[in-house]
């Protein structure tokens, strides 16, 4: 993260929108607008330039969608944290945004108050889901209790317990940090917990992870 204002770029094709998000922002102290594109590829173009901390980004645009736009700037661009900004609320749109990277699912119902907070925790690194995106996401995923952990969210457990971030264990599984999110979420809902200390524990009085 960059000493100063948040240095962030506006992606979506609705021009009226778009202004609309610029304009919410434009007053608020912390955060720095640096650019705007209508589509994905533009937007790639953006954040090569200026190299903000945070990219709002649309799903649904020309050119580029907000997925392949959100799968190339983690690849290419890892310091700008992506933060989807979008009307969509599928499970199938969620699942795709987070597996493709993303730091973070807004509804273009938030207050501004609540985009900028999420910008900033966006920027800290930290995910950021709107309420109702959440409860989509954990009814998707959730499963019966004491379902068996596959060997990956084993893995991915035992490295949680051994204190390690998810960028390391990602290096340590030799998979995307975004997959290791992924899993993870998976893991919450199998579970039953919102945070990976609870999962920790709960696997453990479950006999689902065995620690030495």
């Amino acid at each position: 993260m960059t000493d100063g204002p948040l240095r962030i770029v506006v992606v979506d094709d609705h021009t009226v929108m778009r202004a609309g998000v610029v304009a919410l922002l434009a007053s608020k102290t912390g955060i720095e607008i640096v650019g705007e594109a209508g589509d994905g590829r533009a937007a790639l173009d953006l954040v090569e330039r200026h190299e903000p901390d945070v990219a709002l980004v649309d799903l649904r645009m020309p050119v580029l969608d907000g997925v392949a736009t959100t799968t190339e700037i983690v690849a290419r661009f890892p310091r700008t944290r992506v933060l989807i900004l979008t009307t969509y609320d599928t499970d199938a749109e969620i699942e795709r945004a987070v597996e493709a990277g993303a730091i973070g699912y807004l509804l273009k119902d938030t207050t501004r108050e609540q985009l900028a907070d999420a910008i900033h925790a966006a920027a800290r690194g930290e995910t950021v889901l709107a309420p109702r995106v959440a409860e989509r996401l954990v009814a998707r995923m959730r499963q019966p209790a004491h379902v068996p952990l596959t060997a990956r969210e084993s893995d991915v457990l035992n490295a949680v317990a051994d204190g390690l971030t998810n960028a390391e264990i990602g290096r340590r599984l030799v998979i995307a940090e975004a997959t290791v999110k992924t899993h993870l979420l998976r893991l919450f809902a199998k579970l039953d917990v919102n945070d990976r200390t609870r999962a920790v524990v709960v696997a453990m009085e479950r006999g689902l992870l065995h620690r030495p």
